[in-house]
């Protein structure tokens, strides 16, 4: 038996659509764009993978606290620096 967590399902919900997004930054399939930097921002293509890891899922949720949901760069912000991640 399984369960999600509120924060894991919007996570999913915004990942779907920074993937549609990013279609056409050439990010390979399996793959998803993520931003990290807290003025200037580094992008990194990392794998879907990742989603199972504990750390980078409460990396996820840090990032929802501070940016929420809503990605106008088409990928995922992460608000640490690029040695943090």
């Amino acid at each position: 038996m399984g369960f999600l967590l509120p924060g894991i399902a919007n996570a999913k919900r915004s990942l779907t659509r920074s993937l549609s997004a990013s279609k056409s930054l050439d990010i390979p399939k399996g793959y998803f764009a993520v931003y990290v930097g807290k003025s200037q921002k580094r992008r990194f293509v990392i794998p879907v993978s990742y989603l199972n890891e504990p750390l980078f899922l409460d990396l996820l949720s840090q990032a929802e606290e501070e940016f929420g949901y809503d990605h106008p760069m088409g990928g995922i912000t992460i608000p640490c620096s690029e040695h943090t991640f």
